[in-house]
């Protein structure tokens, strides 16, 4: 889709750029850091995000700017690189639970919400979460819901129910699990119906047992990799988050059969756009973060990466809706209109370092293992 981008009182910030002294003739440099698959790239005939941004930004304040674009597979790895201290980046989009974690540890700035005034489209449900209760250090990009993937030529549909198929021995060798200490360990506790931000290590103890009793059945632990070991057909079954099942959809091979449901309990999450402390250039990475919200960009981000969008200039646009179709719509922005209820509910909380360090101590045994 086509769209013209509305970007609000764009003059406003380009008078604060200019008067801090960003209007000079010399080439900017924003470093992002985000998900794999995880933005509208250009590919097959897409909107090119970053592409766009840099010429927009060119024709709207007279400058060039030069964006690096970086990948992670986890919050895990992101977390872990960043505090490192050995590399800087101007935007990430890390998970709600992370975003907590990295609030309190001072490692985000403050945003300026005079630099980002399609905030104004962020739909009310999504604004003041737990994990940034003050609405300070974060602007929501996508959000969605935990499923399990599997293909129907494989698995029998008697089985596809709740979280038993990761667990079914008649599927042993075909079963991919979340290769992230948090969301392999919540598929068990879901399962078990325990408390997934839970502080008492034998509740923990009793979801490492039921990850222990899955291994023998597990073909690989994973995250990026799903893609192709899912749509190639090499496994059959595998938890992952509901908009990474209609991107393997699209490229699954002819003799494989994706198909989707939710468990009964299971993760809701927001991923949001945050500025780091090592950020380099605080208003322009503010200023991303207002394109990225805009009409154009946010539209096809959406469709691109098949994530449900908390903005309103998507999730209300009739050709969004009907390029997605109901079905789509369906999964993909379960239960919108109380989800404020549902996310409190099944959402990841920031785990003191305590539980934390007991968490990666079991994770470490599983992996050994």
């Amino acid at each position: 889709m086509k769209k013209t981008i509305s970007l609000l009182l764009s003059a406003v910030i380009l008078c604060a750029v200019f008067l801090s002294g960003c209007g000079s003739s010399d080439s900017l440099t924003l470093n992002v850091y985000n998900w794999g698959e995880y933005i509208s790239d250009g590919s097959e005939g897409s909107f090119d995000t970053i592409r766009e941004f840099e010429l927009w930004y060119k024709e709207t304040y007279g400058q060039s700017v030069k964006v690096n674009y970086d990948t992670y597979a986890s919050n895990e790895d992101m977390y872990n690189k960043i505090s490192s201290g050995a590399v800087s980046y101007d935007v990430i989009i890390p998970s709600d639970y992370m975003i907590a974690r990295m609030a309190q540890e001072d490692m985000l700035l403050p945003l300026d919400f005079a630099n980002i005034p399609n905030y104004q489209y962020i739909d009310e449900g999504f604004r003041g979460l737990y994990y940034d209760a003050e609405n300070l250090y974060s602007v929501p990009y996508t959000y969605g819901v935990v499923g399990i993937i599997y293909n129907a030529n494989v698995v029998d549909e008697a089985d596809a129910r709740g979280w038993d198929l990761m667990w079914n021995d008649k599927y042993a060798g075909s079963i991919l699990q979340f290769n992230n200490s948090r969301d392999a360990f919540a598929t068990a506790q879901y399962k078990l119906d325990l408390d997934v931000n839970s502080t008492d290590t034998a509740l923990w103890d009793k979801a490492l047992a039921e990850l222990k009793a899955q291994a023998p059945l597990v073909k690989s632990y994973v995250m990026d990799e799903v893609y192709n070991m899912m749509e190639s057909g090499e496994a059959a079954v595998a938890p992952y988050y509901a908009g990474d099942y209609f991107t393997m959809l699209d490229a699954q091979a002819e003799d494989v059969d994706l198909r989707f449901y939710y468990p009964e309990r299971t993760n809701y999450f927001v991923d949001a756009m945050c500025i780091p402390s090592c950020c380099q250039n605080k208003e322009l990475a503010e200023i991303f973060i207002n394109y990225m919200l805009s009409a154009e960009p946010a539209i096809a981000n959406a469709e691109y990466v098949y994530y449900a969008s908390p903005n309103a200039l998507v999730y209300e646009d009739a050709e969004y809706i009907h390029s997605l179709g109901q079905e789509a719509m369906d999964i993909l922005y379960p239960g919108i209109e109380n989800f404020s209820e549902l996310y409190n509910a099944y959402a990841f909380r920031n785990l003191g370092s305590e539980t934390l360090g007991y968490v990666n101590s079991l994770w470490e045994d599983l992996k050994i293992g």
